[in-house]
């Protein structure tokens, strides 16, 4: 018994000796495999990350960039830090990771992250981007920010997206400027009117409403020329209104058939330049192979989804086009009180020449007696009917009279040959002149030449038009048949 007492702790005691023996001690800076701690917290960071435990995450690399400044890590920590605000999601998240962001670039503008930082920040606005009639700040901005990556990184892979979710913002920008320039129209408003609807025209030329736009542009024109009509102002400064607003008219309706001849409006400006006594222009085939791609690449939203976008927040970018590029740079934009200024300066055009435009009445007294003759009196005889000789008139004292001795530089005369009093008839054009049948021969074959010239390019031309008919008549048969949308005028 006392045997075994004494085996059992020896046993034990050699157990715990051969384990401390065996037990191997590694040290981590000689050990070539080894982790480096800022390594360690990364993969920490990124692991929470993965599994959405963003204040874990956030701690960790913060803790990274604190401790160790120096770390190759450093640029993707702070990545990583905006990455779990973006990941978070929430208006004050995305706030806060938009900062972050902006950080990143600051500091690290050449890396290739910079450019996935600068979509990202577009991509916050595009995501908080409301309906066109609601706020549309986050639209402006991601405007700008698409903008700004597509210009400071043209040779990034991410151009492409860019410029897609870029042509998306500028249909809600675009739609939301047409429905207050409508709105301007529907009020008779027409300057205001018609500085929105230029804008829209001009800004965003591959807006899905863009025809529609040009025509309230043409409304808007025509209604100026009925106020103009109804003013009491003068006559050549009312001829002159119209005549500008005429041309404004004329302008935005041949753009539709030029950049537009597939789209509903093309027939009605068609129409509307025919009754203004303006020439109808013809479309191009480049012009109509370019609407037609612009047409074809939108997506239509159905009655279902017209429903369901009633109780959504965000705007429906479906019409929007995915062809084509977005514009980058604003034109210069047009104001109401621009176009009120071009109306003014227009009417006023002659206003320092005045005197221009006044007409004087001159009186011209006959028949004055010369200041040593008599008074004519009642029983005098009347001069013989072949008596043509009058006493030449003496003006009064202090009356105006014309200046006879000099002829007026201005009066049209007769053009009489001085010997004679009659000249001969000029010249027909297709007779042929005595002497000279060689001369009439050469012109007879240079009108033939020039007549077969002519006769080739009327051919052509007329051949184009047909192409351009046969190709604007095949495309709108083509054309899926749907809703048109109508406006209440």
């Amino acid at each position: 018994m006392s045997r075994r007492i004494l085996v059992i702790p020896l046993l034990a005691v050699l157990f715990i000796t051969a384990a401390c023996t065996n037990k191997k001690v590694k040290n981590p800076l000689a050990d070539v495999g080894s982790k480096q701690p800022d390594k360690v917290l990364f993969d920490r960071a990124m692991d929470a990350l993965k599994h959405n435990r963003y204040d874990v995450a956030r701690l960790t690399l913060q803790t990274l960039i604190n401790t160790y400044p120096d770390s190759e890590f450093i640029a993707r920590a702070k990545l990583g830090v905006a990455d779990s605000w973006y990941a978070e999601g929430g208006s004050t998240a995305l706030t806060q990771a938009e900062i972050e962001y902006k950080d990143f670039i600051t500091f690290f503008p050449n890396m290739p992250e910079a450019a996935e930082a600068q979509l990202k920040i577009a991509n916050i606005h595009y995501q908080q981007m409301e309906k066109p009639d609601r706020d549309f700040t986050h639209a402006a901005r991601a405007e700008e920010e698409y903008r700004n990556l597509i210009l400071q990184w043209p040779d990034s892979k991410l151009v492409p997206e860019a410029k897609q979710r870029l042509l998306e913002v500028q249909e809600v920008l675009a739609e939301r400027e047409f429905r207050v320039g409508r709105f301007y129209y529907l009020r008779e408003s027409y300057p205001a009117s018609i500085a929105r609807l230029r804008s829209v025209v001009d800004k965003y030329p591959l807006y899905s409403q863009a025809d529609e736009a040009l025509y309230l542009l043409g409304q808007s024109y025509e209604g100026e020329i009925a106020n103009v009509r109804r003013r009491q102002v003068n006559e050549a400064a009312k001829a002159r209104l119209i005549e500008m607003a005429t041309h404004g008219a004329a302008d935005a309706y041949s753009r539709i058939l030029t950049r537009y001849p597939l789209m509903n409006r093309a027939d009605d400006a068609k129409a509307r330049l025919i009754a203004l006594k303006q020439s109808v222009p013809k479309p191009t085939l480049a012009a109509v192979a370019q609407n037609k791609a612009e047409e074809d690449s939108r997506r239509g939203t159905g009655m279902f989804g017209h429903l369901m976008s009633n109780f959504k927040k965000h705007p429906d970018v479906a019409e929007a086009t995915k062809v084509g590029d977005p514009t980058l740079v604003d034109p210069k934009m047009v104001s109401a009180t621009e176009v009120v200024q071009q109306a003014t300066r227009a009417m006023m055009a002659n206003a320092g020449g005045r005197g221009s435009n006044t007409v004087s009445v001159e009186t011209v007294k006959t028949g004055v007696p010369l200041p040593d003759q008599a008074a004519p009196r009642s029983d005098d005889a009347a001069p013989a009917a072949g008596d043509t000789a009058q006493p030449a008139a003496v003006p009064a004292p202090g009356e105006l009279q014309p200046n006879v001795s000099a002829s007026d530089p201005n009066e049209l005369k007769p053009n009489v040959a001085d010997s004679g009093g009659q000249t001969p008839p000029p010249p027909q054009v297709n007779e042929i002149q005595a002497g000279a049948p060689d001369q009439a021969a050469s012109s007879s074959g240079q009108a033939s030449a020039t007549g077969a010239k002519t006769g080739d390019q009327a051919s052509s031309s007329s051949q184009q038009k047909d192409d351009v008919d046969a190709a604007i008549a095949s495309s709108k048969h083509k054309k899926k048949k749907g809703l048109k949308k109508i406006i209440p005028f």
